[in-house]
């Protein structure tokens, strides 16, 4: 669950794993509708991710980061990723990407909802409450995903940058997005982030199941106008 960035390794923020999909809204659902999918979405993602931390069994790629950060400079965890969603929404600048509702609540909502979950949920002993607790949390990630990826108010700050770097380098967007998660990983790891069976738990799952939810969760449609006849009058449904 990277936090405050988007389901890394397989799903969109993001989604995304596939690309993000783009602020505007499905004229068939209410703002309302949207705005507490969107929220909800926010929030129990960053429920997964103090979940999937207490598994202790290893993170999704931008936690191990925000983890390798917090040890090294005493902030909480959701701290860590607040601060790092802030930095990569930076990148955002010279790559002309424009940030959603969604882009600026991403990085907000999902640190302090780890935080929260962190201080309530106690650190389990036993392995056989840690393993179905880590594929509990990969499951909420992707309904999360599924949740605020739907609502489409803006991808989050991962995957803005994963489109951004896609659309100036012209390499593939799966390209693009594993030479992130590689780097992101790979320094989280050196800084002493958890990575393990979960870590890769985490990569083959999310896809799949962020999919799955995606579709779930999809907002109706705006039904199509009627068709208009040459003069200005409707044509008749004759079915």
């Amino acid at each position: 669950m990277s936090a405050s960035g988007g389901p890394p390794g397989g799903a969109p923020e993001g989604p995304s794993e596939g690309s993000p999909e783009p602020e505007g809204a499905p004229g068939g659902a209410s703002l309302a509708r949207r705005l507490l999918q969107l929220y909800v979405g926010l929030a129990l993602y960053g429920v997964s991710a103090g979940l999937q931390l207490r598994a202790g069994l290893g993170l999704a790629p931008w936690d191990v980061l925000n983890q390798g950060v917090a040890e090294h400079t005493g902030m909480s965890i959701g701290t860590a990723s607040i601060t790092i969603g802030a930095l990569v929404l930076l990148l955002w600048i010279p790559l002309r990407q424009r940030p959603g509702l969604g882009t600026v609540s991403n990085v907000l909502v999902i640190g302090l909802a780890m935080d929260a979950t962190l201080s309530l949920v106690p650190d389990p002993r036993s392995l056989w409450i840690r393993i179905p607790l880590l594929a509990f949390a990969v499951a909420l990630c992707a309904m999360a995903t599924g949740l605020y990826i739907s609502a489409r108010f803006g991808p989050g700050p991962r995957d803005g940058l994963m489109t951004g770097l896609h659309r100036r380098t012209g390499r593939s967007v799966r390209l693009v997005r594993t030479c992130i998660e590689v780097v992101v990983l790979a320094t989280g790891f050196v800084l002493g982030g958890s990575v393990g069976l979960g870590t890769v738990f985490y990569a083959l799952a999310i896809g799949p199941l962020s999919q799955f939810f995606l579709r779930l969760f999809a907002l109706p449609e705006a039904p199509a106008p009627a068709p208009v006849h040459p003069a200005g009058r409707e044509i008749p449904d004759l079915v």
